[in-house]
């Protein structure tokens, strides 16, 4: 058997969906590769240094601060998640997102 395949980019926004839930009580309706991170769904500077907390929880990488700030929608968090998982073996993109039942 090979490396663990990369997840998808599905598997990407439902993680990112499952994050933006997690940390901002955001639907996942709302979540949309086109949604912009300010004007759609109103997160300041503040919230984006969170979500980028959150991501190198899953992921163990770190965003620079010009990074954070080049993070416009949420197509650019996934290109950003689709960019480390080809770098890396990140099975916990999958994860989290699949545990919906308590």
């Amino acid at each position: 058997m090979g490396p663990t395949e990369a997840p998808s980019r599905n598997e990407i926004l439902r993680e990112i969906q499952h994050m933006m839930n997690e940390l901002f009580e955001l639907g996942s309706d709302r979540v949309k590769p086109e949604a912009r991170l300010v004007e759609d769904l109103d997160l300041d500077s503040l919230d984006a240094f969170d979500l980028a907390v959150k991501v190198e929880e899953i992921t163990g990488v770190a965003f620079d601060e010009n990074q954070i700030r080049e993070l416009r929608t949420v197509e650019d968090v996934i290109v950003a998640l689709e960019a480390i998982a080809r770098t890396r073996d990140i099975p916990a993109l999958r994860a989290p997102a699949a545990q919906t039942e308590s």
